[in-house]
Parts: C-alpha cells; sequence; structure tokens
C-alpha cells in the first residue's frame, strides 16, 4: 500500500483513531511512527495530569499493529494476540509519540516493539510495548 494511502487509511478509517487525534509521522518498510497530539480528554486524572495509561496502550496497539500489516499485502488480516506495555515513568499533558519496529514477522505471527515519549523530550521513553498479532492472510 502506497504510504499516502496508508496515512489515510491510520487517521481516516477508525472511528477510535480519529476520536484520539491518532496522526502518523513516518511510514516505511523497517518503521512506523504515530502520535497523538494532547488534548485535555487523555488526561487520567485532574490532581495529577498525566495522560491515561489507556492511550498509551491504545498507541502501542495502533503503532505495533500497523509495523506488521505494513510488511503484509493490503488484504491481509491483522487482530492482536497479545499486548504488553511497561509504563517507565509519569507521561505529561503533551503530544504523545509512538515507534514501532518488526522483531518477527511470520506467516501467521508478527511481533513488534515500540517505544512511546512525549514532545517535551524525544530521548526519555515514557513506555515501551510488545505487540504479538495475528495475521490472517487475504
Amino acid at each position: 500500500m502506497h504510504n499516502l494511502t496508508l496515512q489515510q487509511f491510520i487517521e481516516n478509517e477508525f472511528p477510535f483513531h480519529k476520536h484520539l487525534g491518532v496522526r502518523a509521522d513516518h511510514i516505511d518498510n523497517d518503521l512506523i511512527r504515530l502520535h497523538i497530539p494532547f488534548n485535555d480528554f487523555l488526561v487520567g486524572h485532574t490532581r495529577r495530569p498525566m495522560i491515561h495509561g489507556g492511550v498509551i496502550a491504545s498507541l502501542v496497539d495502533i503503532c505495533g499493529g500497523f509495523a506488521v500489516w505494513n510488511q503484509c499485502n493490503p488484504e491481509d488480516h491483522i487482530v492482536t494476540i497479545t499486548l504488553s506495555v511497561d509504563y517507565l515513568r509519569p507521561t505529561p499533558p503533551a503530544d504523545l509519540y509512538a515507534e514501532a519496529t518488526i522483531r518477527l514477522l511470520g506467516n501467521k505471527v508478527g511481533n513488534s516493539h515500540v517505544r512511546v515519549w512525549t514532545s517535551d523530550n524525544e530521548n526519555v521513553n515514557v513506555a515501551e510495548g510488545r505487540g504479538v498479532y495475528n495475521i490472517r492472510r487475504g
């Protein structure tokens, strides 16, 4: 799938992605980078303004899944088998970024590694994740 088409697909064809504001920053064969612009509704608790862990996990899953799918045929279907997220530090209210690379791509299963940071500091990961995805060939 052409990069522009995949970008449009990620950003516009999933109501949940649109609700979160997911944007595709970089797409190539080796890496997918997505971000969610900060919005007040992403904060988990008003007394401690940090991005909710569910938002982070969702971004890890979306980014990791599309990294796998980008290596497949467009008619293939990807479904999450396992998702794990390590929350490394509190996530300040800022734009949230995730970058996924493929660790394994088999005929039926793909595995991706995802690192997450905020626009406050690209060099400090706030979370890391791993997704395992079932590939149902199209």
